[in-house]
């Protein structure tokens, strides 16, 4: 029910109000006057909704006093039939707009949600109309059009659709507006333009009335599938690349910079490639190795000094986590020699599984407010570590030369449980394990418990497998398991709110520590085991998102809450159709629920690609992803980050490629990508 126009109703016919009017012919002999009229003048409206109400509630009043009994009786009947009238007058205004969502999805390829309400269909057509819609309803354009007419500045524009409508010589008016006039005046000026319907010149001038008479259904569906296409934004917006440095090689465990000819060699041939800046992490297990708050930036420095050199744009990740060590060869990078030693003593500082192995890739957030570390906790240590680089690094932030910082929330510097370690033997496509048992965690477990009066419930499940298990073979994961019952439920919930937790915890303090820069946090894609019931592989990961639970939106409502942009890890690569059915993945299904959640909450969206080689079918993969064509809302990567399979100096073999990649990232490259 609509309450402004029914409280224009009141202004508008007074008498509906029952305020008394002078009467200018009193003076003359008064007509006898006619009985009741069954049929109310054309003119007159009945009143509705709230001023129903409020002018039968007057009558009841005025005549209370000579009424009888029944009288208060038929005015609640009057107002029951009223509530039923607009009962009916709302079913039939759904089942109206329905139809036009339907035939808007269906034969315009609007992507509107499930759940669209006209605010939905007004913001994709203006988008489509070429502006911009936040999230707030605010709406303008782009830029200033170069000639204006009209009271709002509209660019006269020569769509498909009028271009049919002139060879009919169809004439739409433009409807001018004072823009000083209040919401009430608005709304005064559209219920008399309701009232006005008849009129034939305003009916003859209407835009929509003269599309419809010029257009037939198929030549209307055919232009704007036409004007759709002809705005494909995959070939003319430009998403700035980057380039992730080599993870070693460079910067030694003392911090020092042991080859400066190498770093230029490759920033040579990033030149080369035109990418637009560099990526470099910042190791916590190197700078702050050996003592608390010790900090030693010297290879940094003169690392950034040579990228400020190639006038090279910079991103610097704060890894709080362990890299290599792996049967690859790589160099190991630890957690601090500190740290380690703490831990030869308290264990429970690293996450530890149900079969009590620990996890030295990153800290437990169990300690995230523990005072384990020296008498500092877990959020204490990494603000110290993001303020002394803040503070050693100042005049780079003010030359500009660095222009966002990443930030590490778990395993590989990624916002997720340490669940899949192949160091303990978890092999891909295993739904790895839950990393809750350390002794911190289980407090914690403890006291969600006891606050849900199920204080039994403080465990883990028990039948969840191992790290190599799959679904159907556990009773936790498998179709209509455990973790759908109520005590999964509870689990799962409390597992994935404290990831939900350590992202808040440490983001609060990096904000402040990181004021007026841009922050970056990378979200992992767990795309194996997607077209499961339970999804066993994310709810081990910490994303609580089977199908009938949407894990990613309290995720990014907290990211939204800071402000953050979310770095997404895409898979560009080729899945087999063994691959498929063997562990049921679904990566392209992954990335369209995590990007759309993430645009949908206005989030900034980047990429970041998994350590491979791809070719050319998996760069168009990529890019697709990341300038999704025939988009109405125009959504794309605010910058992408390629991760370097082997430095680009010592092995070329995915050059071509890549330079090829990075321009049609930049909008270089237009058509299809697979020439």
């Amino acid at each position: 029910m609509n309450t402004n126009n029914n409280n224009q109703d009141l202004l508008i016919n007074p008498q509906q109000t029952q305020i008394p009017q002078p009467d200018p012919y009193s003076h003359l002999p008064h007509p006898v006057q006619p009985g009741p009229s069954p049929h109310p003048h054309p003119q007159t409206r009945r009143p509705r909704g709230f001023a129903a109400t409020a002018a039968a509630a007057a009558s009841s009043d005025n005549t209370s006093a000579v009424s009888s009994p029944n009288a208060s009786g038929k005015g609640k009947r009057e107002r029951e039939k009223e509530k039923e009238r607009t009962k009916l007058r709302e079913r039939h205004r759904r089942a109206i707009t329905s139809r036009m969502l339907t035939g808007l999805r269906q034969y315009g390829n609007f992507p509107l949600p499930a759940r669209a309400d006209m605010n939905d269909v007004l913001a994709a057509l203006a988008r489509e109309a070429g502006w911009t819609v936040e999230t707030d309803g605010t709406t303008y354009r782009q830029s200033p059009p170069p000639s204006h007419t009209g009271s709002f500045g509209v660019r006269p524009v020569e769509s498909p659709l009028l271009k049919h409508c002139a060879v009919k010589e169809c004439q739409p008016s433009v409807l001018r507006i004072d823009e000083s006039l209040s919401p009430g005046s608005l709304d005064s000026m559209v219920i008399s333009e309701r009232e006005n319907s008849r009129n034939e010149k305003y009916t003859s001038t209407s835009p929509i009335n003269s599309v419809i008479e010029c257009l037939d259904a198929d030549q209307l569906i055919q232009d704007v599938h036409s004007g759709m296409h002809q705005n494909d934004f995959t070939e003319n917006s430009y998403v700035p690349v980057y380039v992730m440095l080599a993870q070693n090689g460079f910067i030694n465990n003392c911090c020092q910079l042991i080859d400066p000819e190498g770093v230029r060699q490759e920033l040579s041939h990033m030149k080369s490639l035109d990418v637009d800046g560099v990526v470099v992490e910042c190791w916590w297990g190197v700078v702050e190795a050996w003592s608390p708050q010790k900090y030693a930036w010297s290879g940094y420095r003169e690392l950034f000094n040579i990228i400020l050199e190639f006038k090279l744009k910079l991103q610097v990740a704060m890894a709080f986590h362990e890299y290599g060590g792996t049967d690859s060869g790589d160099v190991l990078i630890s957690l601090p020699q500190w740290v380690l030693e703490i831990g030869k003593d308290n264990q429970d500082i690293f996450f530890t599984d149900r079969e009590g192995r620990r996890n030295t890739e990153c800290l437990s957030w169990g300690i995230d407010k523990e005072r384990v570390l020296k008498g500092r906790t877990g959020i204490e240590v990494y603000f110290d570590f993001m303020r002394s680089f803040r503070t050693e690094f100042n005049d780079l932030f003010t030359e500009g030369l660095i222009t966002a910082i990443e930030i590490g929330l778990g395993p590989s510097g990624e916002l997720k449980y340490p669940s899949f370690s192949e160091r303990i033997g978890w092999r891909y496509p295993g739904i790895g394990e839950f990393q809750c048992y350390d002794k911190y965690s289980q407090q914690n477990l403890r006291k969600a418990a006891k606050l849900r009066g199920h204080s039994f419930w403080a465990r883990g499940p028990d039948n969840a497998g191992q790290y190599n298990s799959r679904p159907h073979e556990t009773g936790f994961f498998c179709e209509r398991g455990d973790y759908d019952s109520y005590f999964g439920r509870f689990f799962l919930h409390w597992y994935s709110q404290s990831l939900i937790d350590h992202a808040d915890n440490v983001l609060s303090l990096a904000s402040f520590a990181f004021e007026d820069t841009k922050i970056i946090i990378k979200v992992p894609a767990v795309y194996w085991w997607y077209r499961t019931a339970s999804h066993a592989a994310e709810l081990t990961a910490g994303y609580y998102n089977p199908t009938n639970q949407d894990g990613y939106s309290p995720v990014f409502e907290v990211l939204k809450k800071h402000s953050v942009i979310m770095k997404f890890v895409c898979s560009g690569l080729q899945v087999s159709g063994f691959e498929k059915d063997e562990a049921l993945v679904d990566p392209e299904g992954l990335s369209w629920q995590v990007l759309n959640s993430a645009w949908d909450r206005g989030l900034t969206v980047a990429g970041v690609n998994m350590l491979a080689c791809y070719d050319r079918e998996g760069y168009r993969r990529v890019v697709e992803m990341a300038k999704p064509r025939n988009d109405p809302d125009h959504h794309h990567f605010s910058f992408f980050v390629y991760q370097q399979p082997s430095a680009l100096a010592q092995g070329t073999i995915c050059f071509p490629e890549l330079d090829y990649f990075i321009k049609c990232m930049h909008g270089e490259i237009t058509g299809d990508l697979v020439s």
